[in-house]
């Protein structure tokens, strides 16, 4: 698989899903497969740098390649031809559409995301207080 798209309905606002997902210390909370997770500038913006280690310790670097404060950002690995779109679509009375796209310019996904993450990710969120 060269690409990977899931979508998913939250009720919140862009605004507090995009500040909850940029978060280094809630990227642990909602993805199980990655431990810790730092900047290397906060807040982040165009070329902003996410360190995050997996559960075998590995790191992994992401730059942030596209931003757009509340609409859409995109990290692309620093050492692949890996990317991964987040982007945010309200839909009206608080609920907006997220939806995650990842993709290889070049070979194939090795582990594709599944939908999962995105649901613990809603969870936590519609549960947390505005």
């Amino acid at each position: 698989m060269k690409s990977n798209k899931l979508t998913i309905q939250i009720n919140k606002s862009p605004g507090e899903i995009f500040d909850f997902v940029t978060d280094p210390a809630n990227t642990p909370k909602w993805i199980d497969f990655i431990k810790k997770e730092r900047t290397s500038e906060w807040p982040p913006k165009l070329g902003t740098i996410y360190k995050n280690q997996d559960s075998h310790g590995a790191w992994r670097d992401l730059e942030l390649t596209e931003f757009r404060k509340n609409k859409m950002f995109v990290m692309t690995n620093c050492a692949t031809t890996y990317h991964v779109r987040y982007s945010l679509v309200p839909r009206g009375d608080g609920i907006t559409d997220l939806e995650y796209h990842e993709w290889m310019d070049e070979g194939e996904l090795e582990d594709p995301f599944t939908i999962e993450p995105l649901k613990k990710l809603k969870s936590i969120l519609e549960k947390s207080v505005k």
